[in-house]
């Protein structure tokens, strides 16, 4: 029972009450990771590609202007017919050219294939926003299960010390051997290089939580020791399967995708097509003398009328974008249906391993339960001569080897559940919210576990 209380000394001094939870990492991440930065702006560019198409069925309406100055020096070769002269001619005007398209099947195709790449962007977005859950949740519960090593490190380093204490004042009063003493001693060594190891290892993750953040962060709640993991709801293989097929968001951005190419397969062939626009100009001209006069003289011209465009021959290259667009399009069908197909098999495989983390920490509470029993049972064996100090030492190690694999277990199946979710397009800020009601706060923290 001394392990126990060892344990629950250094569990005691765990996260102080200003500690920081899962959701308010999470908002720090929002705010400072670079790579969910990128996908908002992305979305962003993305969502001007539905008035660029627009812009291609509006009318345009565009200004030229002009001003020129010339010399003119003109010799006579024949005076009695037509003097020599020298002329300085300045003219200036404008030009105001409507076009407002009356058939250009090309341009409308592009109008739709905007309304798609929206979506797709939004879908790209939608997407990366799961990948923030996830990745935050990751690196906030490697955080904690190196926290919980470090601990259970600590527990056993100091239950292995009061064990060779005592392996020492047996061999003092000759009721055990020097070997019962240098078995322990051994065994506190080495767990001595697993406490330095694991401070290490506890060091990188919250640089890596930093990283994803922007803070760092030295006191986090930690998951309630007596939480109960819920199986995924709804409690069905198959249509969590259905969902990822329909709604998650590597389908949906390349059934965006495969529309996309389709319309260009459609862009390509009106290349062959004909084109019709509306077109009305205005301009003025001023000019202070011509080749032909010194008189100056100012003109006004309007032209309304429809221009017709026909192409006939490209070289080739109208027929070969045609073809080129039509592999494309088929490609982009066969990326969605391997999109399908993945998503189909990732939700599978997590949901099994959701259910079967569940099964496991069930497993590991009980084989707690047990390597207590056999701890108590060893040390009780010592002190009566039954049993030999490298029991005790390794019923020890077994204690707190299955409470370290209890706590990574349930990290595991809590983000595995995330996963699950995310991989069937129904992840959302929700669920982090239903993980971090979970979460609480105990007394103090170990000492260098920030440094």
């Amino acid at each position: 029972m001394r392990s126990c209380a060892a344990l629950a000394l250094l569990v005691a001094v765990a996260f102080p009450a200003s500690a920081e939870d899962l959701l308010q990492v999470y908002r720090d991440s929002q705010r400072y990771d670079a790579t969910y930065s990128a996908a908002r702006n992305n979305l962003a560019a993305g969502r001007e590609r539905l008035p660029q198409g627009r812009a291609l069925l509006l009318p345009t309406l565009n200004l030229t202007a002009n001003a020129t100055h010339s010399r003119l020096d003109v010799a006579s070769r024949d005076t009695a017919l037509s003097p020599s002269f020298l002329r300085n001619p300045d003219s200036s005007g404008y030009t105001l050219t409507l076009t407002q398209p009356i058939f250009r099947a090309q341009n409308y195709l592009q109008y739709e294939q905007g309304g798609f790449q929206v979506r797709q962007a939004e879908a790209t977005f939608g997407q990366a926003a799961q990948d923030l859950i996830v990745r935050v949740a990751q690196a906030y519960f490697d955080v904690l299960g190196q926290y919980d090593t470090l601990i259970l490190v600590r527990a056993q380093k100091a239950a292995t010390s009061e064990q060779l204490a005592q392996a020492k004042r047996n061999f003092e009063v000759g009721t055990a051997t020097i070997t019962d003493t240098h078995e322990a001693q051994a065994r506190y060594d080495l767990i001595a290089a697993q406490e330095i190891a694991a401070l290490n290892d506890l060091q990188a993750r919250r640089r890596q939580l930093q990283l994803i953040a922007g803070k760092e962060y030295t006191e986090l709640k930690q998951l309630r020791a007596d939480v109960k993991l819920a199986p995924p709801n709804p409690d069905n293989v198959d249509t969590w399967a259905e969902l990822a097929e329909k709604q998650s968001y590597s389908v949906l951005i390349q059934e965006a995708a495969a529309e996309v190419a389709s319309l260009e397969a459609k862009r390509a062939t009106a290349g062959h097509l004909p084109t019709l626009d509306f077109v009305a100009t205005y301009g003025q001209l001023g000019e202070s003398s011509t080749s032909v006069s010194p008189i100056g003289r100012d003109s006004n011209n309007s032209t309304v009328g429809v221009q017709l465009a026909l192409p006939i021959f490209q070289g080739g290259s109208v027929s070969s974008r045609e073809r080129e667009a039509a592999a494309l399009y088929l490609r982009s069908k066969d990326d969605l249906e391997n999109a399908k197909r993945t998503a189909v098999l990732t939700t599978r495989q997590l949901y099994l391993s959701t259910i079967n983390g569940i099964t496991q920490v069930a497993a590991l509470e009980q084989a707690r339960v047990s390597s207590q029993s056999a701890l108590d049972s060893n040390k009780l064996g010592y002190e009566v001569g039954i049993r030999i100090n490298i029991d005790v030492l390794n019923a020890q190690q077994q204690l707190y080897s299955t409470e370290r694999d209890l706590a990574l277990a349930r990290y595991n199946t809590i983000l595995n559940s995330l996963r699950l979710k995310a991989a069937a397009g129904a992840l959302r800020e929700e669920d982090l919210e239903e993980v971090n009601r979970v979460l609480t706060v105990t007394a103090g923290r170990p000492p260098d576990a920030g440094r």
